[in-house]
């Protein structure tokens, strides 16, 4: 089945190229600055179009001209590379931001948002089913068990939210972790009763399963939230401030490049995180900002102490770098 892009049209190639100008001027260029305290840099990421900001940095040599060699491997979600990251084994992460703020809420990791990776668009983010299952509408996932990715991350926020917008208590189900990859196999086989999954894994559980939608979350208190971002470590952003600088410049630029040309979305998952042609066209894209909005993240954490998450109110301007 073929859905509409979130993004309508394709900006030409002098638009583009004028708007990546643009914020080289703006931010410094991809040369600047010199002398990154950390030339070498590994990276985890969730291979997915949220994550398409790093790809198209690596792939269009912007970290490299910026002095930077990255390193970039997959993860299954936030959560599961946070351990990696305190201990060192990664520079930067790029994930969902529930499970950035659960880990200083709770474990008091002093993570701090270095940029931010994507927002919610329409059909981006979905609760699907299975072919042939008899759920056809939200309100009868009472009793079911749902897939995400991770537990205690964005997936199960979001499907709390619609399931009690549609009047289903989230404790009346059972949420089961289950890899993107692995997702479309769990619901053909009736391991989980519905599933919640992003791009490019939508696409491919459509393909491969027959799944269809029960609902796209970009709705309701969830339209239009955050998702993403990348994240450091106060004691590694400390220890090296201009290599992040550098990378936040570059980062920037790339989500100027994303928002404005749809091929570099699309070649750069394809290339990196190893999609095939025919999906990567026609996946829907989530909104690649280029500033991290403390307000709209408020709503983040809001939704996870509303949700049990969190036992407590969060302020997410602590973990926000300036």
């Amino acid at each position: 089945m073929i859905r509409p892009f979130a993004r309508i049209a394709l900006v030409g190639t002098i638009a583009a190229a004028g708007l990546v100008t643009a914020a080289c001027l703006n931010w410094g260029g991809p040369g600047a600055p010199a002398g990154v305290e950390k030339p070498d840099l590994t990276v985890a990421a969730v291979p997915a179009f949220d994550s398409a900001g790093i790809y198209i940095a690596q792939q269009r040599g912007l970290f490299a001209a910026a002095g930077l060699h990255v390193k970039i491997v997959p993860a299954v979600s936030s959560s599961t590379v946070i351990a990696g990251q305190l201990a060192g084994k990664y520079d930067f992460t790029v994930g969902a931001y529930p499970g950035y703020i659960l880990a200083d809420a709770l474990r008091h990791a002093r993570l701090r948002i270095l940029a931010p990776s994507s927002t919610m668009a329409p059909l981006g983010q979905q609760l699907m089913v299975p072919s042939g299952s008899p759920i056809h509408n939200v309100a009868q996932l009472r009793g079911a068990r749902i897939g995400v990715n991770a537990l205690h991350n964005i997936g199960v926020l979001l499907v709390s939210s619609a399931l009690s917008d549609n009047g289903v208590p989230p404790g009346d189900v059972t949420f089961v972790a289950i890899p993107f990859p692995k997702m479309a196999a769990a619901l053909k086989s009736g391991q989980v009763d519905a599933a919640w999954l992003i791009e490019p894994f939508i696409t491919d559980a459509e393909e491969s399963a027959g799944a269809t939608t029960l609902a796209d979350l970009d709705q309701g208190v969830t339209q239009g939230l955050p998702i993403s971002g990348y994240s450091v470590t106060q004691s590694w952003l400390d220890k090296y401030p201009k290599t992040a600088s550098a990378v936040r410049r570059v980062l920037r630029q790339a989500q100027v490049i994303a928002n404005n040309d749809l091929g570099a979305v699309q070649n750069s998952m394809e290339t990196y995180a190893g999609l095939p042609r025919h999906t990567v066209q026609i996946s829907s894209l989530p909104d690649y900002p280029l500033q991290t909005n403390a307000n709209l993240l408020q709503r983040v954490a809001n939704l996870m102490e509303q949700f049990g998450m969190t036992t407590q109110e969060f302020d997410v301007s602590q973990i926000i770098r300036d």
